[in-house]
């Protein structure tokens, strides 16, 4: 039986040596995964069996690949995070509360439910079970008939496909429910316009106000019961309890039926644009063509195993992440990109789950499995991003808890102060009962989640993944952008351009050179084993060592080697001559001697110029941190038009720089690197974005935003959605808040009727919602 275990990571400073230490404990005979988590410092192991001493070998097998790492047991317990399916909750407003309530629970960290998509993500200590069982009977005090259930994994079968296919449930109104609709309009339309006699209208008025309302009074008692006052339901049975008090009888009726018809088709339009939203991701597998033997089977994505081949065939999307061993086809990446050209791929090509198969049979040997896969990531990424609150939504929830309780006191108040003075009560209570209509606050607490969600919809249209709506609004007040310069404005294509020896053949500067970089993971030292050309014997390098910042040193047929950039130099006192030609100089010792350099050359993208230029005419300040020396770095700042650089630093100074550009900028900075050795800076700005994200863990786990593309052009696109989206949410609280508060002082005129206030709470919900999925355009 499979068993899971996570550890600490102490004293590991090194991305680069993080991911082969991951891949050491991943080769290892008895391991199923592991995943070394370089943000955190936590590495998570899955073991095919137990193993005894495990801790120890871990230490070891660590030590040995970076010296002075500790792997340590984490001995107090884990939370457990769980998703759960919500159904039966149609109201905004106590989704609010269910929430709150969930909140409040002594062991609970976290609670976010989901109104638009029905999920309640929760993280808490304790059993499973039990703590089911007591959200379940919470959420149904609040609102009876909420159903929390657990996420079960289906078999597969073709229902299951098909089952996959629909994004989101519109279940709507029930057959049941629909005949009570129609029966109480006929009922209304008779009792209203058909019957002169006064008692038998009175009664059929009343017969038709049980089936359309009957349901909602009856929430509406077992909530008092339970001592929840302010919701919906209250509010609708005393309004229209109050206007059969004062004659309305009709008007009762109509109130109550075309707010359940509201409720209905405010409800279609939620999922409508959820499933609008959604399908802008719709990149999700629904099987996986197995090969076993000459037979293909076709079975679930979350089954395969790592090695096992996978068949593709036209227009199926690709399930796995992998590498092509036979065929070659046209994949569209369009879902994972933004990007509408397609990407022709053959046999010994990387192809990414959710890329779909425009033409061709591809064999694809797998390289990861369905939950470390591309678009199980994404997916997961998107899904979690509306649990991530903006700043808007958390007031609007406030909010809303002082609205409805307040427009409620309002409402008693012009009920018993104007009779106290002569007014008549009748007339005074028709205006209250308006206000009382008026105050449900649903329309924000929909429509306001719901604008973000789109904004976070729209930008991942465009290849743009953004991990909340707390990200999506602070990209609204950015006044700096800060780049990392390699992979990031520059292609991080390195290659060898010049070699300058000293005392010894440019051959034997190579050799030694690509024997120091053997180890590394760089782009500069891959660029160092490519112009040697010729195969590395690892076994002759001994004492291997990283020294961040600076480079490497190594013992090499007996002899010291240092490897690096000028630092390292004078850090060892070796007397080194410092040249001036543009490009990354990594300088040679041998037995602190030097013995000469490399020049590696990068070019730029092609789109760093045209982006930088456009977030400047946006009035934000640019600037670029680089451990390169200044003269390159000065270079490339000149040719893309980079306001200010700070070069040849080492990781923890950009930390500092990058601090000290934050206190002098009055606003948000945005940090963009490639999401792995930039780790500590992104994790630290405003809004950290990575570059080039698309099948990059390390990426995906450090950044705020991810670009799935290496277009720095994307980031503009990013800030005009987030500025779209805060438009689009500002007019909602507007268009809410002013038609409510303008029908209200119409109501204390006598102006209103609660046809104007069901029209400002239903009518003005939908509009809102409607307001919000605009930004899908965009």
């Amino acid at each position: 039986m499979k068993r899971e275990i996570i550890y600490n990571v102490k004293n590991l400073h090194c991305g680069g040596c993080a991911a082969k230490i991951e891949d050491a404990v991943g080769s290892l005979p008895y391991v199923e995964n592991a995943n070394l988590n370089f943000m955190k410092k936590t590495l998570l192991i899955e073991l095919k069996e137990i193993k005894e001493n495990l801790l120890e070998e871990l230490n070891k097998l660590a030590d040995n690949l970076e010296p002075g790492t500790v792997i340590e047991e984490i001995l107090t317990k884990r939370n457990t995070k769980v998703t759960y399916n919500v159904e039966n909750l149609h109201c905004a407003g106590c989704s609010s509360k269910v929430e709150n309530a969930i909140n409040e629970l002594p062991h609970v960290s976290e609670a976010t439910l989901n109104f638009m998509k029905k999920t309640l993500v929760v993280e808490f200590s304790g059993e499973r079970d039990e703590f089911l069982e007591e959200i379940r009977i919470l959420a149904d005090k609040i609102e009876p008939g909420t159903a929390i259930l657990e996420v079960e994994e289906e078999d597969f079968t073709e229902e299951y496909v098909e089952s996959k296919k629909v994004l989101t449930s519109d279940k709507g109104m029930t057959y049941k429910e629909e005949v009570g609709v129609g029966i109480a309009l006929f009922l209304f339309l008779l009792g209203t316009f058909g019957i002169e006699d006064s008692t038998l209208k009175l009664a059929v008025l009343v017969l038709a106000y049980i089936v359309s309302g009957g349901e909602v009074v009856l929430r509406s008692f077992k909530n008092i019961a339970r001592g929840n006052i302010f919701d919906e339901n209250f509010l609708m049975t005393i309004a229209t309890f109050g206007a059969f008090f004062v004659g309305e009888h009709s008007e009762a009726v109509g109130v109550m039926l075309f707010y359940q018809i509201g409720e209905y088709f405010q409800g279609r339009a939620v999922n409508n644009s959820r499933k609008s939203i959604e399908g802008l991701m719709d990149i999700r597998p629904d099987f996986a063509n197995i090969k076993i033997g000459n037979e293909v089977k076709k079975v679930r994505p979350e089954s395969v195993k790592v090695e096992a081949v996978i068949v593709v065939k036209p227009g199926e999307k690709i399930p796995l992440d992998g590498v092509i061993i036979s065929g070659k086809a046209a994949l569209d990446t369009s879902a994972l990109t933004g990007e509408a050209l397609p990407v022709d791929v053959k046999s010994g090509d990387n192809v990414l789950s959710g890329s779909i198969n425009k033409n061709g049979v591809i064999e694809v040997e797998v390289k990861k499995d369905f939950y470390h896969s591309t678009v199980n990531k994404i997916l997961e990424l998107v899904e979690n991003a509306s649990n991530k609150k903006a700043e808007t939504e958390k007031f609007i929830t406030k909010f809303a808890k002082y609205y409805t309780p307040a427009v409620v006191s309002v409402a008693a108040v012009t009920v018993i102060i104007p009779p106290l003075f002569g007014g008549d009560f009748n007339t005074w209570l028709y205006r209250a009962l308006i206000f009382l209509v008026i105050s449900c606050p649903c329309a924000l607490i929909i429509s306001i989640p719901l604008g973000f969600f789109s904004g976070i919809g729209a930008a991942s249209k465009k290849g743009i993944l953004i991990k909340g709506g707390n990200h999506l609004e602070a990209l609204n007040k950015v006044h700096a952008v800060v780049f990392d310069k390699t992979g990031t404005i520059t292609k991080g294509n390195f290659k060898v351009t010049e070699v300058a020896a000293n005392e010894i053949s440019k051959e034997e500067l190579l050799y030694i050179s690509a024997y120091g970089e053997a180890y590394s993971n760089h782009p500069i030292a891959k660029s160092i084993v490519k112009s040697y050309g010729k195969e590395i014997q690892i076994e002759k390098v001994k004492d291997y060592k990283e020294i961040e910042g600076y480079g490497v040193s190594l013992t090499l047929e007996d002899k010291k080697i240092l490897l690096g950039n000028h630092k390292l130099m004078e850090t060892n006192k070796i007397d080194c001559p410092k040249t001036d030609k543009i490009g990354t100089i990594v300088y040679l010792a041998v037995e602190n001697e030097f013995k000469g350099y490399l020049v590696i050359s990068d070019e730029l993208k092609a789109d760093s110029k045209k982006a930088i230029s456009s977030i400047r005419d946006l009035g934000i300040k640019t600037y670029m941190l680089t451990g390169d020396n200044e003269s390159v770095a000065a270079d490339i700042a000149d040719k893309v038009g980079i306001d200010k650089v700070y070069a040849g630093l080492l990781p923890d100074q950009k930390v500092e720089i990058f601090e000290k550009i934050q206190s002098e900028v009055h606003g948000n900075v945005i940090f963009v690197g490639d999401g792995i050795n930039d780790a500590p800076v992104l994790a630290r700005a405003d809004v950290g974005v990575a570059m080039g994200g698309i099948g990059s863990d390390a990426a995906i786990e450090a950044a705020d935003v991810v670009i799935m593309t290496d277009e720095l052009t994307k980031i503009v696109d990013g800030i005009v959605v987030a500025k779209a989206t805060r438009k689009i949410v500002t007019q909602n609280i507007i268009l809410v808040l002013v038609i409510k508060l303008v029908v209200m002082g119409l109501g204390l005129m006598g102006e209103a009727t609660m046809w104007e206030a069901i029209f400002a709470d239903v009518g003005v919900a939908i509009l809102a919602i409607f307001n919000s999925i605009r930004i899908l355009k965009k």
